[in-house]
């Protein structure tokens, strides 16, 4: 199906099984219930996992493959939720043409960008990215200020004049839509206590998430794929071959820019504002962080370390300590403080601690990351099934005793 073999293919279906049943996944609480603050099954943080999930999918084309490890990516997520926010004021609140410039304007920096970086590789590659994306910082944030509007940020405002559509709906401005479908559109569904929000615009970045998937897993099995992985095995030899690795190295970046670039119109496709911090060095280091953490160099590692990301962010630093008195009120009010100080600095504000542990850990026993973890909890129970299965068996050559 779809050009993939077996084992890809029962892959991409799981991927979009998880996907399309998110809202189910994500709230395995009822509603009501102390548990239920771990939920993550609402709009804006659905949207997030899977936006951010493009964002590292991309990344991973190219630090995955190549090895070539790039801190400059924000700048590609800036330029194209920039490009996404003036479709929207000069052209229409349909998302589609502010997603496809958005792809485009990032496409185009990344070839100039990497066509300079790409001299260099190693930590002098690494370098120039980090100084080009700084760079873009300091010019959206302070020189580039009528195009950015400089530490406001970019946003719509009634006067846009929208020529492919109203600049105004009911005095206000109206929503961002696919083809007439808002994307803030959704509905509830009780099931008992539990309840499931199911929101257009989430699945509409799912769709899109699905189709890049597809996409990387396509490079990645493909001939280009293989060259790239030549890349990062070993340059010199492969130039020994008569192969030359910059143009290959250039699409990678490219493309992986362009990933970069839909993330970032998808971003402004539910949220219409762009601000210079998008393509700060901080969030640069977070897709590495996402694409490490889940595994670099697989499919679905990028995508899982991104959710494990977010949802530290938008979940477990939401617990503070009167949730802490809350979950030990059973014990006495001494023991109480002593739990809650033991773990008051790995929660709330301080919820990048827990996330640095947890990440210096994945580096030291799993380099490999979340999908190694899960690949040895594989084998583990095969092991146990296998040894079960045969350890009361009898052998072939064996004869009951005379």
């Amino acid at each position: 199906m779809l050009g993939l073999n077996s084992k890809d293919q029962t892959l991409f279906l799981v991927v979009i099984a998880l996907t399309l049943l998110a809202p189910f996944v994500l709230n395995p609480f009822p509603e009501g219930s102390e548990l239920a603050q771990f939920n993550a099954g609402y709009p804006d943080l659905m949207q997030r996992f899977v936006i951010f999930g493009i964002f590292a999918i991309g990344f991973n084309i190219l630090f995955g493959l190549t090895g070539y490890l790039s801190f400059g990516h924000a700048a590609f997520l800036g330029v194209g939720s920039y490009a996404g926010v003036w479709m929207l004021k000069l052209l229409t609140m349909n998302v589609v043409p502010a997603i496809i410039v958005s792809v485009i304007f990032a496409g185009l920096f990344s070839a100039v960008v990497g066509y300079i970086s790409l001299r260099r590789s190693g930590i002098y590659f690494s370098i120039l990215t980090l100084a080009f994306a700084q760079m873009s910082f300091a010019l959206a944030y302070s020189v580039l200020t009528p195009i950015t509007n400089g530490e406001t940020g970019l946003q719509l405002a009634l006067d846009d004049p929208r020529i492919l559509d109203v600049s105004r709906m009911d005095g206000s401005i109206p929503a961002t839509n696919f083809f007439g479908i808002e994307m803030r559109d959704g509905f509830d569904l009780a099931l008992g206590p539990w309840v499931f929000t199911f929101n257009f615009g989430y699945y509409l970045c799912a769709i899109v998430m699905l189709v890049a998937f597809y996409i990387s897993l396509r490079i990645f099995r493909s001939p280009f794929g293989m060259m790239l992985r030549a890349v990062k095995t070993n340059q010199h030899r492969l130039r020994y071959t008569g192969k030359n690795p910059k143009p290959y190295t250039l699409a990678a970046f490219v493309i992986s820019g362009m990933y970069a670039g839909l993330a970032g119109g998808l971003m402004v496709a539910m949220d219409p504002l762009a601000g210079a911090e998008r393509m700060q060095w901080t969030a640069s280091g977070e897709v590495v962080l996402m694409t490490i953490l889940g595994g670099a160099g697989t499919l679905l590692g990028p995508v899982l370390g991104a959710g494990v990301i977010k949802y530290f962010e938008n979940i477990f630093s939401k617990i503070n300590d009167n949730v802490l008195y809350n979950w030990f009120s059973f014990l006495p009010e001494s023991a109480q403080d002593v739990f809650v100080f033991m773990i008051h600095p790995f929660i709330g504000k301080g919820w990048h601690l827990t996330l640095g542990i947890m990440f210096m850990l994945v580096v030291i026993f799993l380099p490999g990351g979340v999908v190694e973890g899960g690949q040895r909890l594989g084998r583990l129970f095969r092991r146990r099934n296998s040894s079960d299965s045969t350890g009361g068996a009898t052998t072939p050559n064996a004869h009951p005793a005379e």
